[in-house]
């Protein structure tokens, strides 16, 4: 096992610079998210620490060795990809021996790692199996224990559940999150998924346009977000965003501060309680319902066309067209500079 330490890390194509000096520590036996929008980044900055990309400028360190120059095999990782990348013609033990006999491993020493891989996962019964006659999440599997056998100092993860069906993403997920428990070491995982992120990391980087935003915890982002980026990318539905004209007369009052013209008010939808007449933060009239059983998914528009969404426990009795108020406890709102988006 071994921590990972990126320092002043860039990444240009010709004149073209997509990484623009990462900075980033990640201690041993963590289990860290790179997470943003798409072209952001996160699968270059990952494939950068594997030894697939060349480093433009700047130093990747794992444990104490420099590796910039290392060939990826030699780097002490190990990657699963998006696609399973399994060899279709070996059964499932021979593409999980595959590397260690690469390597030229001692076979008694391969059977101990594969089995043992298998057990953790729970693929024992398939270890004669031909990919092709397993399910998706079954693949997965074999692509982590293909990983595993290695016995790495880290683990790459680039984005191992997307193609996977809801269920699916659900059930593998649960098992990475063990298998990190069970393994101890470290893991860096790439998603585009923030519930993913939440769900499984001991620590989030949120990357945008080559760039870190903010790095903390899952819980530090969703209650105390850096700027508006974060704050609305971390959360699901994401954080409503209005101008303190989009709010009711009364909104300071009832937040407990002035509000200023050059700042933006972030609400969360779960924040929001249905509240009426003096006592609202924000008013609109409904526009739509998604009634999900165990919560609802209110719609709304202000009357200077902000549209906003409220999580609520169950869907309101007004009908579409008609006005509805909210309340927000005053801790739970955020603020922010709305020229740079930093938080205030």
């Amino acid at each position: 096992m071994a921590g990972l330490t990126l320092r002043d890390v860039r990444k240009s194509y010709g004149a073209t610079q997509v990484m623009h000096g990462v900075d980033l520590d990640i201690e041993d036996g963590e289990f860290v998210v790179f997470v943003g929008p798409s072209g952001c980044g996160k699968s270059t900055l990952l494939r950068m620490i594997a030894g697939l990309e060349e480093i433009s400028d700047g130093d990747v360190m794992i444990g104490d060795e420099r590796v910039n120059e290392v060939a990826a095999s030699k780097r002490g990782v190990a990657m699963v990809f998006q696609t399973y990348a399994l060899y279709p013609h070996m059964t499932v033990y021979k593409n999980m021996a595959f590397g260690l006999k690469q390597a030229k491993t001692d076979p008694a020493e391969i059977d101990r790692r594969v089995k043992a891989a298998a057990e953790i996962l729970q693929i024992t019964d398939y270890l004669d199996r031909s990919p092709r006659n397993l399910s998706g999440g079954q693949r997965q599997r074999v692509a982590i224990g293909r990983a595993i056998v290695r016995d790495p100092k880290v683990f790459l993860f680039d984005e191992p559940l997307s193609n996977l069906d809801a269920a699916l993403r659900v059930q593998t997920r649960l098992e990475i999150a063990r298998l990190h428990e069970r393994l101890e070491t470290t893991m860096i995982y790439v998603t585009h998924d923030q519930v993913e992120a939440m769900t499984l990391a001991d620590k989030i980087v949120v990357l945008r346009d080559g760039r870190i935003e903010q790095v903390g915890s899952p819980i530090t982002l969703y209650d105390k977000p850096e700027n508006a980026f974060v704050a609305q990318f971390i959360g699901s539905p994401k954080m409503n965003f209005f101008k303190p004209s989009d709010l009711t007369e009364a909104a300071g009052t009832h937040l407990g501060r002035a509000l200023s013209a050059d700042e933006n008010v972030g609400l969360r939808p779960e924040h929001l309680v249905p509240a009426t007449g003096a006592k609202a933060v924000v008013e609109g009239s409904l526009e739509l319902v998604e009634n999900l059983g165990e919560y609802a998914l209110v719609h709304m528009i202000t009357a200077s066309g902000v549209e906003f969404i409220a999580k609520t426990e169950k869907p309101p009795k007004q009908a579409k067209g008609e006005s509805i108020g909210f309340s927000i406890k005053p801790a739970l709102a955020h603020y922010f500079d709305a020229e740079s988006g930093l938080r205030r």
